[in-house]
């Protein structure tokens, strides 16, 4: 199967987890992505565990798990572009290839001659995607932003996590790192904005993404309730600040979430709940009446709810249209037939033979689907191959540079 992107070729200098997100939708979508890593170390989070992938005889091999989640389909080859030789490498890859990804600070390859200014001048129509914490410019361009710092910094955590009056209640950060993955997700479509102009005018440009900046757009609802009323939101625990009834709710043996998104969607759970009475009532019969009186219904809702088994409201809510489901935890979501029926867990074999987890693309393409060519690569495997391809390299070069620890 050939990839919508099969023609072309990105070099990839990021690390961690919003660049390689980035590029990795790129490889799935069958662009050939070639990864650079530090020789010997390689990226930061091939450290990061346990746990770590094992190998054909299930020993845990150097690679951590969390490599694997934003690597595969890539090749990886190993350069010391902080040395004269590397730095020319990487200029000479620069110019086979149609796309940079990197998320160093603000400057950090400029020195080595490696920025987007440098490069064009090589490769004129180089589309070149910098991923930083806070942008190439402001006040705060030239600290670092991880993750959890941008969360925080953003708001995401002021309105994630329970209230102050409920026991454990502070600010929380999602379970994931979603500002990296937002990130990874808004840089694909830059390149492919990128992409579509280079093709009607044959020019190149630098795409600037900004950990915070993209937070900051992803608060969505939550940004636009507070410039259109400004009150700033604060956390309601697991219950939505515009929509009610939505939250979680207690039921005899576990939690269910209950998403009722409209006035007939709340007059079906009534009577499904045998309180049809609620229904008409003037202080719950639309949504901006049940937002007001908030304190009022969720109560008597909760008293209703914990009456009956999860099992026994998900049949329900299933029957009447109204959207909710189960509290599944992960071995629980990678059991569901929904889940399985559409492919979302992949196998990919890795060169020892062993068997290499992951989370499916899910982008559903009829003509040219992702496809899952290669496992995430082990650190360095394709320096050789990649140096002798693209810059005619020969044996002897490659002998003497890794000699000098260049590759």
């Amino acid at each position: 199967m050939v990839g919508s992107l099969s023609h072309l070729r990105v070099l990839d200098m990021s690390r961690i987890l919003a660049g390689p997100w980035a590029s990795q939708i790129l490889a799935d979508l069958g662009a050939e992505v070639i990864k650079i890593e530090r020789p010997g170390v390689g990226d930061d989070t091939r450290s990061w565990g346990p746990p770590f992938l094992k190998d054909g005889q299930g020993h845990d091999t150097n690679d951590a798990a969390y490599f694997a989640a934003a690597n595969r389909n890539k090749k990886s080859v190993t350069v010391d572009f902080t040395t004269q030789q590397g730095q020319e490498l990487i200029r000479q890859l620069a110019a086979q290839s149609d796309i940079i990804v990197e998320n160093y600070k603000v400057g950090g390859l400029a020195k080595y001659g490696l920025d987007y200014d440098s490069l064009k001048i090589i490769k004129p129509d180089i589309i070149y995607c910098s991923i930083t914490g806070f942008g190439q410019d402001g006040p705060y361009a030239h600290r670092s932003g991880y993750d959890a710092a941008i969360q925080g910094m953003s708001g995401l955590m002021s309105i994630t996590g329970n209230p102050d009056d409920v026991p454990g209640g502070e600010p929380m950060k999602v379970g994931v790192a979603v500002s990296d993955v937002l990130t990874g997700l808004y840089a694909a479509i830059g390149i492919l904005a990128a992409l579509t102009h280079k093709e009607k005018t044959g020019q190149g440009q630098h795409i600037d993404l900004s950990l915070l900046d993209v937070q900051v757009a992803a608060l969505a609802n939550q940004a636009l309730n507070y410039l259109s009323s400004g009150i700033a939101p604060v956390r309601q625990g697991n219950a939505h600040p515009n929509i009610v009834p939505y939250q979680v709710f207690a039921t005899s043996d576990g939690h269910v979430m209950l998403a009722v998104g409209n006035d007939d969607q709340f007059a079906r759970f009534c009577d499904i709940a045998d309180v049809s009475q609620l229904a008409t009532d003037p202080r719950f019969k639309t949504n901006s009446e049940r937002v007001r009186n908030r304190s009022k219904l969720i109560p008597h809702l909760q008293k209703i709810i914990i009456e009956h088994p999860t099992h026994w409201w998900v049949e329900q809510l299933e029957k009447a249209g109204i959207p909710g489901g189960p509290i599944n935890t992960i071995d629980q979501v990678f059991d569901d037939p929904q889940i399985k029926h559409r492919r979302m867990q992949v196998s990919l074999e890795g060169e020892n033979g062993q068997t290499i987890p992951g989370v499916a693309c899910p982008i559903q393409l009829s003509q040219t689907p992702p496809c899952y060519q290669a496992p995430p690569p082990e650190l360095g495997a394709n320096t050789q191959s990649v140096l002798e391809t693209l810059i005619g390299a020969s044996q002897s070069d490659i002998h003497a540079w890794k000699k000098r620890g260049i590759i």
